[in-house]
């Protein structure tokens, strides 16, 4: 019998490590302030994934550096599946062409689930004419000193974004940073910059409102928020643009901890008023497990390589 309850002890000593340590609380961390959709979804999965894995799972927020400052501490957290960090690509794809950063994007985390996938919009306000994206960009050309564009901050997708469709368009236009995509909006309604590019989710209700007009989206198809914005493409402006949130652990988590979590995340991002959430924001619900996030991510690293060096943008 001792010998037999040994043999059991040792066992799930053995497995414990592969188990979420279900006594104590799954913090999903995000490295932006409560509110913006980063926070907002993952409040949504943290509700939905707390009965399928049988423990309490919380959001907690560690602003800084665009999200940057949680994953330089999720590498340093023991694997054990209490830390979670929901990152938008940007922090993974854009920020290691931009920054000397305290972690390796591929090396240092445990991809876990890919969230949702999503495009940004070019949105005109009151500072800018009447027409369209094409109308406002001949009015850019004829008058360079009003030529600008804001989004939500330097060195992020949406800076890009709008970098590619200025060289597209063949049109030079300013990128005017700001210190998140609420300020940026609030100037964009009130004239004081004529062109915003950023996600749909900054602009939507204000384009639903008439404050100001989504003129375009950058994906490779049109938004099902916004089904009657065509796509830069479709306006004859030859690029695109897109990005995604995923779900990072520390590293070294075990391979059935990993399938566990993705698997209830998988199932959350099914529930019908979880996807209509996701949409109202502009965003589209696109569940991949660990192995394609990890293959998204690597592919996405590559594709701006060439983007941000041609840019010439440097950091500060």
């Amino acid at each position: 019998m001792k010998r037999r309850h040994f043999a059991t002890l040792a066992a799930a000593a053995f497995t414990a490590p592969a188990l979420l340590a279900q006594d104590r609380t799954m913090k999903i961390w995000v490295g932006f302030p409560p509110g913006g959709s980063a926070d907002t979804i993952a409040r949504l999965i943290a509700e939905k994934i707390k009965g399928p894995l049988g423990q309490n799972v919380v959001v907690d927020n560690k602003p800084g550096a665009a999200g940057r400052l949680i994953l330089g501490e999720l590498k340093r957290m023991p694997p054990d599946g209490l830390n979670l960090v929901l990152s938008p690509s940007g922090a993974t794809v854009i920020a290691p062409h931009l920054y000397t950063l305290n972690y390796d994007p591929i090396k240092d985390f445990t991809p876990i689930s890919r969230i949702v996938t999503f495009d940004f919009a070019v949105t005109a306000g009151p500072g800018a004419p009447a027409g369209d994206l094409k109308s406002v960009l001949a009015w850019m050309k004829a008058n360079p000193t009003k030529a600008s564009y804001a989004t939500s901050g330097a060195g992020t997708v949406p800076h890009f974004a709008g970098l590619l469709l200025s060289q597209a368009a063949g049109v030079a236009i300013t990128h005017v940073p700001y210190k998140g995509g609420a300020p940026a909006a609030q100037d964009l309604i009130g004239g004081q910059i004529p062109l915003m590019v950023d996600t749909a989710s900054e602009t939507l209700e204000h384009h639903k409102a008439g404050r100001v007009r989504i003129l375009a989206v950058t994906g490779e198809t049109r938004s099902r928020a916004l089904p009657d914005v065509p796509t830069l493409k479709e306006l004859g402006i030859n690029t695109a643009a897109d990005a995604f949130f995923g779900l990072y652990g520390p590293p070294g988590m075990p391979a059935d901890m990993v399938a566990r979590i993705d698997r209830a995340v998988g199932d959350a991002l099914k529930a019908p008023d979880i996807q209509e959430r996701i949409y109202g924001f502009g965003l589209v619900p696109n569940h991949a497990p660990s192995a394609e996030l990890a293959s998204t991510q690597a592919a996405h690293l590559k594709r701006w390589e060439a983007p941000i060096k041609a840019s010439g943008f440097k950091a500060e």
